[in-house]
């Protein structure tokens, strides 16, 4: 459910809004109350409530064996596992704010959490923080889960994109395998996909049905920000000449090159997996979490392997880490911590991590000998953990908004050649000024 208003006026809900929030009820309305009476019980016991919108098996399995944990070695504050949904995770939240009812712990992303920090839903965490978990995530992380100088939401897991490439069409075409210590640049991404087209083969399938923040995080390695902060705290959109090398790329790669195919540009990245196995794609862009499905999926003999992003002028991309948050009305915030701090000591980030198959962002559990290991290219992706950065969008009020009335739209006509640079740079930039003027008024 989307909240259309300025800061200070009453919300407008839309009809799908309000359907949406509609369906999110059954798993909310039926969580016991915020208030303290309902959650300590009679015995002194506390009760908080974590919701998760795990849903791997594995990923659901490491998160309800340390809860497990926890409450075996912790009888007087007991965790009550919750689970949620990514696809319906903001408006379940949205509503549970609304209701008094939100989860006392929350497992969300940083890029969904900014609405709810700036209007007070969720407990700044600054002073909650324990020194070896503020320590042992690099602060590059903790911007991500910082709005207005207070942090919000603790980064623990993140996911960089890749290139999983067919070995052997890679191999017989002749091109360079990039590593992260040599990355191919954009402009050797665009030669290797012109090679590696060949018959019926695309050399790249680009899975864009949701393309913002695709091309936003990579746009970071050419310097693109797109979202430009002033001083007075206001954000500006721009779409400046190192914003544009990424989305020209693609676009040429679709319409100009035939490098790409043009029928994956409405899939989502588990979409194009099918034509991957079949030959018909020798590269997918995917996050580094897909090697899960590849390796579950692909047939005896495929040989696939994993390729670091091109570069720019770095190698550097943004993300959206997997954060946890304490709601504000959770009357038991310390105990909320130290729950936090025991689900990410180093060894049970390992776990999660392995779990979503994602990397963790403590330093700690990146030196755990499972993550760098050859074994599904573990070793490629945390050779990258260090040139991830926050999202361009991470702490813009109005990007959801944004993203889906302006930028969805306006990337996926001109990825499909129906506009050129110039209207969706008249979009991105003026429309979406537009738009985003109404939450700074």
């Amino acid at each position: 459910m989307r909240c259309d208003h300025a800061p200070g006026h009453p919300p407008r809900f839309t009809r799908r809004g309000l359907l949406a929030a509609a369906a999110a009820l059954p798993a909310v309305a039926l969580l016991p109350g915020c208030s303290d009476g309902r959650r300590r019980t009679t015995g002194g016991r506390i009760t908080l409530r974590f919701q998760s919108p795990a849903w791997q098996q594995d990923s659901l399995k490491a998160n309800k064996q340390l809860v497990a944990e926890w409450n075996r070695q912790h009888p007087d504050v007991q965790v009550q596992y919750v689970q949620g949904s990514w696809t319906t995770v903001h408006d379940q939240l949205l509503t549970s704010f609304e209701g008094g009812e939100a989860p006392d712990i929350i497992h969300d992303a940083s890029d969904d959490l900014a609405d709810f920090a700036y209007g007070g839903d969720l407990a700044d965490l600054t002073a909650l923080l324990p020194p070896r978990l503020k320590r042992d995530i690099p602060q590059r992380s903790w911007e991500t889960g910082t709005f207005d100088g207070r942090i919000h939401g603790v980064p623990f897991l993140q996911e960089p994109r890749v290139l999983i490439a067919n070995r052997a069409k890679l191999d017989r075409s002749g091109v360079r395998t990039p590593t992260p210590e040599h990355p191919w640049t954009w402009q050797e991404f665009e030669e290797a996909a012109r090679r590696l087209t060949r018959g019926s083969t695309y050399g790249v399938a680009w899975p864009l049905k949701e393309p913002v923040s695709a091309t936003l995080n990579l746009a970071l390695s050419t310097g693109g920000q797109i979202f430009h902060r002033h001083r007075d705290g206001k954000v500006e959109v721009r779409f400046d000449a190192v914003d544009q090398v990424v989305p020209r790329t693609l676009h040429d790669q679709v319409n100009v090159d035939r490098s790409a195919s043009r029928t994956t540009l409405g899939m989502g990245g588990s979409d194009t997996l099918p034509g991957f196995f079949a030959g018909r794609y020798a590269m997918v862009p995917l996050g580094f979490s897909y090697r899960q499905q590849i390796a579950q999926q692909a047939p005896e003999g495929f040989d696939w392997t994993v390729l670091p992003a091109p570069k720019g002028t770095a190698l550097d991309q943004g993300v959206s880490p997997q954060t946890l948050s304490i709601a504000e009305d959770c009357p038991y915030k310390e105990e909320a911590m130290a729950f936090i701090d025991f689900l990410l000591s180093p060894p049970n980030m390992v776990r999660l991590a392995l779990g979503d198959w994602l990397l963790p962002t403590g330093q700690e559990a990146l030196k755990d000998p499972a993550l760098r290991a050859a074994r599904y290219d573990w070793a490629t992706g945390t050779a990258l953990a260090g040139s991830l950065s926050s999202a361009p969008a991470q702490s813009v009020r109005g990007y959801p908004e944004w993203k889906d009335k302006i930028a969805t739209p306006g990337l996926q006509e001109y990825y499909s050649g129906a506009i050129g640079l110039d209207a969706l740079r008249k979009r991105l930039v003026e429309d979406g000024n537009l738009v985003l003027a109404r939450y700074q008024r």
